[in-house]
């Protein structure tokens, strides 16, 4: 009677561990992460911009992060963002926001711009927001990278 005590108490913590896995995976699919940043660029037919940032996500983790945007395309200018926003869509670790995102915009601007663009890396999206100064003409394509920066530790 003993072993079927332990064998029942055993089958009920298997099934209702099977039965929580698929709700915890839908919590980690839904990671809220969103990125904070600033931007500074030129282009001269060849775009590049650097930054820096931090990414936070809704589960207290923290992600210093280094940005860059690269590409090409029929685009004159300079341009910088500062107090820049993302909001990441498809996360299920903080680790899944980096890489290069496919990139593409069309912008006109003189002394202060707005730019709003949505990047997407594979199922994780990314939709940015900026305002800042700068002289801009064109239509670019490219990438844009986010890679954890080498002085950003994660917490929780």
């Amino acid at each position: 009677m003993n072993a079927s005590i332990r064998c029942a108490v055993v089958l009920a913590l298997a099934l209702g561990a099977s039965a929580a896995s698929p709700l915890a995976q839908a919590e980690r699919a839904n990671l809220d992460c969103k990125l904070k940043f600033s931007l500074t660029g030129w282009a001269a037919f060849y775009k590049h911009a650097e930054g820096s940032g931090t990414v936070t996500c809704d589960n207290g983790q923290r992600m210093r992060v280094k940005i860059s945007a690269k590409g090409g395309g029929l685009t004159i200018g300079k341009s910088r963002i500062d107090d820049g926003t993302g909001k990441f869509s498809n996360v299920r670790t903080i680790s899944d926001v980096l890489g290069t995102y496919v990139q593409g915009d069309a912008s006109a601007g003189a002394v202060k711009a707005a730019t709003a663009q949505v990047l997407t890396k594979g199922t994780v999206s990314l939709a940015l927001a900026g305002t800042g100064e700068g002289v801009a003409l064109g239509v670019s394509f490219g990438g844009f990278t986010i890679k954890r920066a080498t002085q950003g530790v994660d917490s929780r």
